[in-house]
């Protein structure tokens, strides 16, 4: 099978994470693109790229490349998406994916042009506790599910592109936030409608929000998401969903999981992939090579940020009071 050669635009956080889950992968081919080479340079040598671009246009304009994965801050994707699909590339680009939902309009006439597909790296709808708690929910396990919590608070630290709202498109929720309101569309149940809390100042971009969510079912969700209220355990956060015969407990990000209700059972995580990182990896490409959908198209993506796009427009206004 000849390989695929992915060049990715931008050397941070998400390149280095992404490199160390394609690594030892014969199938897949890495480069690496910055607006500096010596950059791009030092990422190929340290992650085992087969090479790198001094520049952004070089990756893009390479007939070697197949795939440019855009991982650049969010101010940037639609444009870089853009002209990768006009140089005839594949794309998967970083969450979030654009600032506005309706940029989807663009991206989507331009892949139908082009003839390429583009995806948008969210990892979370691939988590493998995702996946165990939509069973848990349609199995009837703990009757119909009535209120669902879900504690997502840590610390993290920014002090770079992610205080410029006109750079990040948003604050916290947007950000990182955008994986949660994936999660709570994803576990089976209809989201009808979703609407946010900002505590504190309503100064700049947020960096705590609580998010109530309505789903057609009559359940309630809500999700406590925060950039500044670490937690005590380091890390480790446990969160619920009670339905009418029993509960199912679990830590936040999938170490484990125990269900009480009509059955009795506790679950511990396949450490391979608990991020889901590898299996939409391995979705993308199949698709990529075969034409077939993937489990996460742009129309799921979509309906993420217009969910977002749906919270925010619930907030009062910054600087203001109560809604």
């Amino acid at each position: 099978m000849k390989p695929l050669r992915l060049a990715f635009m931008g050397c941070g956080f998400a390149t280095r994470l992404h490199s160390r889950t394609l690594n030892g992968r014969s199938d897949i081919e890495r480069y690496y693109a910055s607006r500096d080479p010596a950059r791009a340079a030092e990422y190929s040598r340290k992650y085992r790229g087969r090479g790198y671009f001094g520049s952004y246009d070089a990756a893009l304009h390479d007939t070697s490349i197949d795939i440019i994965f855009v991982a650049t801050p969010p101010d940037s994707h639609l444009d870089l998406t853009l002209q990768a699909l006009s140089a005839g590339k594949h794309v998967i680009v970083e969450k979030p994916p654009f600032l506005l939902a309706s940029d989807f309009d663009a991206v989507e006439a331009s892949a139908r042009e082009a003839g390429r597909r583009v995806f948008i790296a969210e990892n979370y709808f691939y988590k493998p506790l995702l996946a165990e708690l939509r069973e848990t929910i349609s199995s009837g396990a703990i009757g119909q599910p009535l209120i669902i919590s879900i504690n997502a608070l840590k610390a993290q630290r920014t002090g770079d592109w992610r205080d410029l709202e006109s750079v990040a498109g948003g604050g916290a929720l947007f950000e990182g936030g955008i994986h949660w309101v994936n999660f709570m569309s994803n576990l089976g149940l209809t989201v009808s409608s979703a609407r946010g809390y900002r505590p504190g100042s309503q100064e700049g971009p947020e960096k705590t929000i609580v998010v109530v969510f309505e789903y057609a079912e009559g359940t309630i969700g809500t999700l406590y998401y925060s950039w500044e209220i670490g937690s005590p355990t380091k890390g480790l956060r446990l969160s619920s969903i009670y339905g009418t015969d029993g509960a199912v407990t679990f830590e936040t990000n999938g170490l484990g999981m125990g269900v009480r209700g009509r059955t009795k059972r506790l679950s511990l995580p396949k450490p391979r992939d608990l991020l889901g990182y590898g299996s939409m990896f391995d979705d993308f490409f199949q698709a990529i090579r075969t034409g077939a959908p993937a489990r996460f198209e742009l129309a799921d993506a979509r309906r993420d940020l217009e969910l977002i796009e749906e919270i925010y427009s619930t907030l009062p206004p910054k600087g203001g009071g109560g809604a």
